[in-house]
């Protein structure tokens, strides 16, 4: 049986997105790859288009209005870029992240702002369809009163992944990270949640920093959410799309995705 883990939400939904990545394994670029030009944007006027704005778009549909972005200190051209949002009918603002040690670390930066609200989460270097697809996870959010509701993706590069198993009604069982060999399908890229879960994670990064600094080993959001399966948090899935997303982190993907946009 579900444990009660009820915290308040102010009702409102806020998107949280990180861009504190080196961009390694694709440098060097001229910007920041969350920035990168990719496609090109149909309303206004055939203008290149960054690879973020793709994912700042599908908030926008879904009603969000407003954004943080936690960067690495030096990444000033996204905010130079995006600036305060108005180009994408959005408000933007920005954190600098502290603890190096991977996304949870680096979102949590946000919690003081965002620990009322409802979460919209996305990587800005990962192109996906649908455009509704925060609008599915913010609707199954609260239709099943779930603490948070992951975006499914199929995935032929499970070594790369979350990869994720799920009982029929949709509920997640396991998250296992980057698996060599596996029969599991699906990954996930996109999700939302509740307060419960931000405080969750707020309180998981909190005790689990001292190891992280002295073992110097990045810690995976699938990695928090398991732990939160593990704590009888409410963590359901929903397929919202067959076709897989692509990440422009390397050169091949970079390359796939450009091919996608441009067909």
């Amino acid at each position: 049986m579900k444990k009660n883990h009820r915290i308040e939400s102010s009702g409102e939904v806020i998107g949280l997105i990180p861009a504190g990545g080196h961009g390694t394994r694709i440098g060097p670029l001229p910007c920041s790859k969350e920035i990168y030009p990719i496609g090109f944007n149909q309303t206004r006027e055939g203008r290149p288009k960054a690879v973020c704005h793709y994912l700042l778009d599908k908030m926008r549909f879904a009603g969000i209005k407003k954004a943080y972005i936690v960067l690495r200190a030096g990444k000033w051209d996204i905010p130079a870029y995006l600036s305060d949002g108005k180009m994408l009918g959005m408000h933007l603002a920005y954190l600098i992240m502290d603890a190096p040690f991977g996304v949870p670390f680096t979102i949590d930066q946000a919690f003081p702002f965002v620990q009322e609200a409802n979460i919209a989460f996305g990587f800005p270097d990962i192109f996906f369809e649908p455009h509704d697809t925060f609008v599915q996870l913010l609707d199954r959010l609260k239709l099943n009163q779930c603490d948070v509701v992951l975006g499914l993706f199929p995935s032929d590069r499970p070594h790369k992944a979350d990869m994720v198993d799920i009982d029929p009604d949709g509920k997640i069982k396991n998250i296992v990270i980057k698996p060599q060999q596996t029969n599991l399908r699906f990954t996930w890229a996109v999700a939302v949640w509740t307060p419960v879960f931000t405080q969750f994670m707020h309180n998981y990064v909190k005790s689990h920093k001292p190891s992280f600094i002295r073992h110097e080993r990045e810690l995976y959001i699938g990695e928090v959410i398991q732990a939160a399966i593990d704590e009888d948090l409410w963590v359901e899935a929903i397929h919202v799309s067959k076709e897989a997303f692509l990440d422009i982190g390397t050169p091949e993907d970079l390359l796939r995705t450009a091919k996608r946009l441009m067909t």
